[in-house]
């Protein structure tokens, strides 16, 4: 069989190459860390650690520059990178997008911490500005909330508390109980370092790049992912 006909027969199975990004939609890259509880419990401090969350951010910049990203977003082990409507970064290739981000992320962190780290890669897409701000808001949202978990879990585990325990015992708390239980600790949640709560926010300004460590939240939260994305349109946000 000839080669080119036998590889142009394998390569019609490729069937996922084909799927794109549609034109004129915003896109956002969402990365996360694979197996990453494992990895911070073995070589970082919890519930935080300034360490981790440094590779992390620098993690993050490279690919908002790698990308050519409007704005990039990073809590935990997780990292969502936006990029604009006409992006054409790979033709718009899924596959590309994931496994490149993916890829990238990965090797970044592993080269940054010094400890073998994995990510995997999805693709959120949103036809206006106003979904890329409900998309942002949602992430930091839910940063804060698990943020406050991970501190109740964590000071009830050097408590002594086995980790089903501390789990159990979080089972059902509302908000209030759980700030509760850490002022009874001695932890003031609102006193906690902004980026364990809020994240950190990539963006460009002035000719270079901004990381930002203390980012504001709700309707500043909203109008600074605006500002970031250089939209310039009318916009209609829910505050």
């Amino acid at each position: 069989m000839d080669v080119d006909v036998l590889g142009n027969a394998q390569r019609e199975r490729e069937w996922f190459h084909s799927l794109t990004v549609p034109p004129g939609l915003w896109t956002v890259l969402r990365l996360d860390g694979r197996g990453f509880s494992r990895l911070t419990a073995s070589h970082y401090e919890k519930p935080f650690d300034r360490r981790f969350a440094d590779v992390m951010a620098d993690t993050s910049r490279l690919l908002f520059e790698e990308f050519g990203a409007r704005y990039a977003y990073t809590v935990s082990d997780e990292i969502s990178l936006l990029l604009e409507p006409g992006f054409r970064l790979f033709g718009r290739v899924v596959e590309k997008l994931v496994s490149v981000s993916a890829g990238m992320a990965s090797a970044g962190f592993t080269g940054g911490s010094g400890v073998m780290g994995h990510f995997d890669s999805r693709v959120w897409t949103g036809g206006s500005i106003a979904e890329v701000v409900e998309y942002f808001s949602w992430r930091q949202a839910d940063a804060a909330r698990s943020a406050l978990h991970g501190w109740c879990y964590w000071t009830l585990r050097q408590e002594g508390l086995s980790g089903k325990q501390a789990t159990g015992a979080l089972a059902g708390r509302s908000t209030a109980d759980k700030n509760e239980l850490l002022f009874q600790h001695g932890v003031n949640f609102n006193e906690v370092p902004d980026w364990q709560r809020r994240g950190v926010g990539i963006w460009r300004e002035d000719g270079g790049v901004r990381v930002e460590w203390e980012l504001p939240m709700r309707a500043e939260y909203r109008d600074l992912v605006v500002r970031a994305s250089g939209w310039q349109g009318e916009t209609t946000i829910n505050r």
